[in-house]
């Protein structure tokens, strides 16, 4: 089964007053839809938008996997896993395994606009102490493995007209960063998601060049 949601249809969130937009995948916050809790093990696929100057104070988080792709500008992170500040730029994957607990704050330090999907996992058993990781400048060849949530994360840059398989693996998720591609006949853009279940031979066509979040879930 392929179940393709639109990015007109994701729930928007977030507060523009203070320069931060967020469209949620899934139920979020006050964006409650019992038929749109998660898909396996992912609870999250937000797209935010953060002016310059604006972010997330410290906040907690418990139980969940936060992995973070920044596609344009640079994300300032801080978190108590680490007590350190790191800078996450495109191209890089950062991960914050929130454990028992672990606070983070998320800003734009930068004078130029940044963007960043962010997906939630939930762990396969709860508890443990919070981990933190960031992978610099990731290629398309290496796939990212979230083990704690039985989850890998494929990251896909295609040319026009590049063939693109999509992994074999009970559950996939597949959410469209930039560009126009085709899945099985269903033309996709950007901010638009497929959700896929027990199908074989996939293959994603693009029609430019583009690039793509491939989550594989159990």
């Amino acid at each position: 089964m392929i179940d393709v949601r639109r990015a007109a249809d994701r729930y928007e969130g977030g507060d523009r007053a203070t320069g931060i937009t967020t469209r949620h995948a899934f139920s979020f916050g006050g964006f409650y839809d019992p038929d749109n809790i998660r898909f396996g093990p992912l609870l999250a696929c937000n797209e935010e938008h953060l002016a310059p100057g604006a972010g997330f104070d410290e906040h907690p988080h418990s139980q969940t996997e936060i992995v973070t792709w920044v596609v344009e500008g640079e994300l300032t992170h801080k978190d108590s896993a680490t007590g350190g500040t790191g800078l996450v730029r495109p191209g890089d994957i950062q991960r914050l395994g929130a454990g028992n607990g672990a606070r983070h704050v998320e800003r734009n330090d930068a004078t130029v606009p940044l963007r960043f999907v962010q997906m939630w996992l939930a762990p396969l058993a709860a508890g443990g102490e919070p981990t933190y990781e960031l992978v610099r400048g990731i290629d398309d060849h290496t796939p990212y493995e979230v083990p704690a949530a039985g989850a890998v994360l494929h990251v896909r840059r295609p040319g026009a007209g590049e063939r693109i398989p999509v992994p074999a693996a009970e559950r996939v998720y597949l959410h469209v960063v930039r560009g126009d591609l085709r899945l099985d006949g269903e033309e996709l853009g950007p901010g638009d998601s497929a959700r896929i279940t027990g199908e074989r031979g996939l293959e994603v066509v693009a029609g430019s060049p583009g690039e793509l979040l491939l989550w594989e879930l159990p």
